[in-house]
């Protein structure tokens, strides 16, 4: 009686998953060149802290929906 050899393994056997990584920097997303969404600055939240030139500055959403920027 013939025996035929083992196949190797198709590709498709071996594939593994693979997870995509997520950088640990905040990407916004920009509409176009140079404009980035308020709600990508924001994420959910009603203030977020901007550091910009060696300052700190403050970028708030009122509850009238307008933006207010401090330093």
């Amino acid at each position: 009686m013939h025996q035929t050899p083992p196949q190797p393994a198709s590709a498709d056997e071996h594939a593994t998953a693979i997870t995509p990584v997520r950088s640990t920097i905040p990407q916004a997303v920009s509409t176009h060149s140079g404009c980035v969404d308020s709600i990508e600055l924001l994420r959910g939240q009603k203030t977020v802290e901007i550091s910009h030139n060696g300052s700190t500055y403050r970028l708030q959403a009122t509850r009238l929906g307008k933006l207010i920027l401090t330093k």
